[in-house]
Parts: structure tokens; C-alpha cells; sequence
């Protein structure tokens, strides 16, 4: 988000100019700023203060707001906002993040009104990882709002807030709506708080108001979230039970996180069903005349962070490379090890039913996956026991799929695809479609992009989906075919099979 606008003289700790408003809420108002020091853009939130604190209650303040800011900064970079500075002034906490390149979900939601429960889904399981983790580490957010969710144009979610809740006696800082109704009757702020808020949110985003309204004064606004009924959701769809049940009043109601989770999976499922076809196990694809060659794409599909990166993505056989199929010999087709036998012609004119064009793959890697028939690998790579790539196809058809695993990947699919993008730029003509968008795959954190690149001299389209396991591995799916031929209808089908069949080994 690029800002002109005049800078106003205002000048916090003797070093951050304030441009312009961003956001506000109850008692919170959000700044675009600039960092006079060292010239950068900063995100600048205005807290007011319920008492004027001493010297020692502010520096405690202070570092509780840094101290867990960082912690989650470190554990989930790119997902927090990440603090540069905070500090007390007339009874005023300022809190200073490094700029947000995304839109405040309060401002979305006054440009947009609602959002439909799959792009809510969407959010809600993004911010229900980062208060997982947060959970996971004894850390609650306690002052979750529209104001304090980023959204990028890709669709990745940032948050910040954190180290705000129980910084002071006060049950909450700011935007009241959102508390919940334990934080209401001033009691201990703990991870069902987040989850109840979580649940705002959602309401929030699909009804285009808080589930409970802003009375004006915190007491008021406070004392309807604990004692009004809820009113039920009209547009949250599939996820109407989802979000009544995260705004039980009793907390050990509340859903669980894993409930919630499964919630969030089964509405992108069902939308990513709903826009990719299903298999309809018809004929063999056909490739153009011509397209003898095959068409591969430069870049990993899910970035290998350090020396991985250098092998599998910066070297990824790029387009017209020595060392590309494309620009050699292929080797002779072979059945596939785990094809059955076709079956002997039938004496009689009986018809019989048609063959089908899929056959089911099981890798010595250990994945498996749903391919077209008479597919194989073609070539496999190896980076000691770190990662490996399997491209799998056929003699004749011009489309591959690349499977690609790595021990070494970041924490965020979406920031992976960007370190991976300027190797694929190597390529010849490389064009992204479109932005770079957080999903999820099989209930875990993921990421896709589809891009165009020429490879001896055939324009060709690919789709890749990389998605994370823990612990640092991670898997991408990579299929590619020729451009003019990306819409037809045998390519769709067996783009869906492989994304609905694959799976990884079992650990």
C-alpha cells in the first residue's frame, strides 16, 4: 500500500511522524507513520491508557509489549507484525510496527460490508494457526479485532496485538465488542478468550456487524457481551455452527480448537471441489501436433531454504537448459510397476466398459498419487536425505507433474513461493497470473501460484501447490502442460485427480 499524503508535524518519541489514520476502534486508532530515522514506512497504533501509569508500571508496560511481540515475531515471521518500538506518553501507549503491506480487516469490511463464509474460512483458519502457536507457547492475544487483521492482496493474513492483554488491571485496552465474556466479567484471559473472539470475527465478517454492538461505553458495551443472547447468524452458511459454537458464553463450551479447524478445512474443500472438475474418467489426453518435446517449468514449487534452494530452485532445469528432458532423448516407456494388466480382448462383440485413463502411482519416495495411465517418473533428484524432486510423465504428452519435498522449508507458504520466484524468472518469458494465495491442503498451511514460462519454444502454463508438515518439511505439486491446451477438459480431470488423490508417506 503506497501512501502521499503530507506528514503531519506530530512527532512520537522524537522520531515517528504521523500521516495519516489507517484504522479505528473503541478506545485504538491505528497510523500510517514514517520512521524519520532511518526513513521507512511504520504502522503506529494509539492506545489509550485506563490510568496514567508511574515510570515503573509504563517500562513494565513497554516490555511486555516488545518482549511477546518478538517471541511470536520469531516463531511465526511474516504471520505477526513484528514490533520496532513502543512507549508511554500522557497516558498514551504507542505501539510501532514495521509497515503492513495488507488492508485492515475493519477497512475491508467497510469497503465490502460482508465477506462470503469461504474468503471468512479463509481468514479464520489463518489466524486459527496463529493462535495455536501462540496458545502452544502460553501466550494469549486477548485484544483480537477487525483493526488488528492485515489482509494482503494474495489473500495471507498478519496480526498484531499481541503483548496487549494484561498489561494492565483493565479486562480489555480497546475495541470492547470483541471481548469476551470472561474478559467482561474481569476474569483470567486465556486461550478460550482468543477463541471467542475468533468467533467475532467470523460473525463480523459474514453478518457486516459485531455479534454484539458497541454501546459507546466500555462498561455498557462489556455487560451486553455477557449477558445478551446471540443473535443467530444469517450468512455464515456452513459455518453457522462454527461460529455459534465459539460464541458460547461458558468457555469449557466453547468448541475446541480441532473442531474448529476441521470446520474451516471442509468449506475450502468443498470450494476447491467446486471450481477445479471432477474426474469424469474420460478419453487419453491429446497433445498438440508438434509438442514432441517435453515442457518443464524453472523453480521448485515449494522453495528449499539455503543449499536446497541453490540445487532444486535456482537450477531447476530451466527451459532450453543442457540438462532438461526437453533436450535430450527420453528414455523408452515402461509399464507402471503398479498398473494392472490390461485385460484380454473379449471373444463376443459384447461391449465392454471403457478402460479407465487413470492408474494409481505408489512412489519408492513413498507418496502416491492418481496419474494418468502409462505415466512414470521421468527423472528423480536427490539432495542428500534433505529433499528430493520425482517429475512424472509420459512419451507423447507434453505434461508433467513435479513432486517435491524438502526438510528445509520456511514456516510461510506464501513468503516460500516468493524467495522461489526470481530462479523461475531465469526462464524464458516468465509470467506470473495472478498474486500468490494462502490456502490450506489436507487441513495444513499452503500456498499456490500459476505462472506461464516458454520451454523450446512451446508456451506452457503451470499450477503449482506447496503446503507445509512441520517441523520444516514440506511437499509441492507442480503441473504443467501446454498453455493452449491448460482448459481442456482431460487436462482439468487429471489436474483434479492428482490434487484430490496425492498423499504423503505415512511418518
Amino acid at each position: 500500500m503506497v501512501k502521499a499524503h503530507v506528514s503531519t508535524p506530530v512527532l512520537v518519541a522524537g522520531r515517528f511522524r504521523l500521516v495519516e489514520v489507517v484504522s479505528r476502534e473503541t478506545n485504538r486508532v491505528c497510523w500510517y507513520g514514517e520512521d524519520i530515522g532511518v526513513v521507512r514506512p511504520v504502522l503506529v497504533t494509539q492506545i489509550g491508557l485506563p490510568e496514567v501509569p508511574d515510570g515503573e508500571e509504563a517500562r513494565r508496560i513497554i516490555a511486555r509489549v516488545i518482549r511477546t511481540s518478538e517471541r511470536m515475531a520469531l516463531m511465526l515471521p511474516h504471520r505477526v507484525g513484528e514490533v520496532i518500538d513502543a512507549v508511554e506518553e500522557s497516558g498514551t501507549l504507542w505501539v510501532v510496527t514495521r509497515w503492513i503491506d495488507g488492508v485492515p480487516l475493519s477497512e475491508l469490511l467497510s469497503q465490502q460490508g460482508t465477506l462470503n463464509y469461504v474468503r471468512a474460512a479463509r481468514i479464520g483458519l489463518q489466524l486459527l494457526d496463529v493462535l495455536e502457536t501462540a496458545h502452544g507457547q502460553g501466550i494469549a492475544h486477548g485484544e483480537l479485532s477487525p483493526a488488528q487483521v492485515f489482509v494482503r492482496d494474495e489473500g495471507s493474513v498478519v496480526l498484531t496485538g499481541f503483548g496487549l492483554a494484561g498489561a494492565t488491571l483493565a479486562p480489555r485496552l480497546a475495541a470492547p465488542a470483541y471481548a469476551s465474556p470472561e474478559q467482561a466479567r474481569d476474569e483470567p484471559i486465556g486461550p478460550a478468550g482468543d477463541l471467542w473472539a475468533l468467533g467475532a470475527l467470523l460473525y463480523t465478517m459474514v453478518e457486516g456487524r459485531p455479534p454484539f454492538r458497541d454501546r459507546g461505553r466500555p462498561e455498557a458495551t462489556l455487560k451486553g457481551v455477557d449477558r445478551l443472547p446471540l443473535r443467530t447468524p444469517v450468512r455464515a452458511g456452513p459455518l453457522t455452527q462454527a461460529v455459534q459454537g465459539l460464541l458460547r458464553k461458558d468457555a469449557l463450551e466453547r468448541l475446541p480448537r480441532p473442531v474448529v479447524r476441521e470446520a474451516f478445512v471442509r468449506v475450502l474443500d468443498e470450494e476447491t471441489a467446486a471450481t477445479v472438475p471432477s474426474p469424469r474418467l474420460r478419453g487419453r489426453y491429446t497433445h498438440c501436433p508438434g509438442l514432441g518435446n517435453r515442457a518443464m517449468i524453472a523453480g521448485t514449487a515449494l522453495a528449499v531454504v539455503t543449499v536446497v534452494v541453490a540445487v532444486l530452485a535456482v537450477t531447476d532445469r530451466l527451459p532450453g537448459g543442457s540438462d532438461s528432458p526437453a533436450a535430450g532423448p527420453k528414455p523408452s516407456p515402461t509399464p507402471s510397476a503398479t498398473a494392472p494388466a490390461s485385460p484380454s480382448p473379449s471373444p463376443t462383440p459384447t461391449p465392454t466398459p471403457s478402460e479407465s485413463p487413470f492408474r494409481r502411482y505408489d512412489s519408492p519416495e513413498g507418496f502416491s498419487v492418481t496419474l494418468p495411465a502409462g505415466w512414470r517418473p521421468l527423472s528423480t533428484d536427490r539432495v542428500s536425505d534433505l529433499a528430493y524432486r520425482v517429475v512424472l510423465g509420459a512419451e507423447g504428452d507434453a505434461r508433467t507433474l513435479t513432486v517435491t519435498y524438502s526438510e528445509r522449508v520456511g514456516p510461510d507458504p506464501v513468503a516460500v513461493w516468493r524467495d522461489v520466484e526470481p530462479g523461475l524468472k531465469q526462464g524464458g518469458d516468465y509470467r506470473r497470473i495472478g498474486e500468490i494465495r494462502a490456502t490450506t491442503y489436507r487441513g495444513r498451511n499452503a500456498a499456490e501460484m500459476e505462472w506461464l514460462a516458454d520451454a523450446d519454444g512451446t508456451r506452457v502454463r503451470t499450477f503449482g501447490r506447496g503446503y507445509l508438515l512441520g517441523g520444516g518439511r514440506g511437499y509441492s505439486l507442480r503441473w504443467t502442460a501446454p498453455a493452449a491446451d491448460w482448459d481442456d477438459a482431460d487436462n482439468r480431470e487429471a489436474l483434479a485427480a492428482a490434487l484430490r488423490t496425492f498423499k504423503e508417506p505415512s511418518r
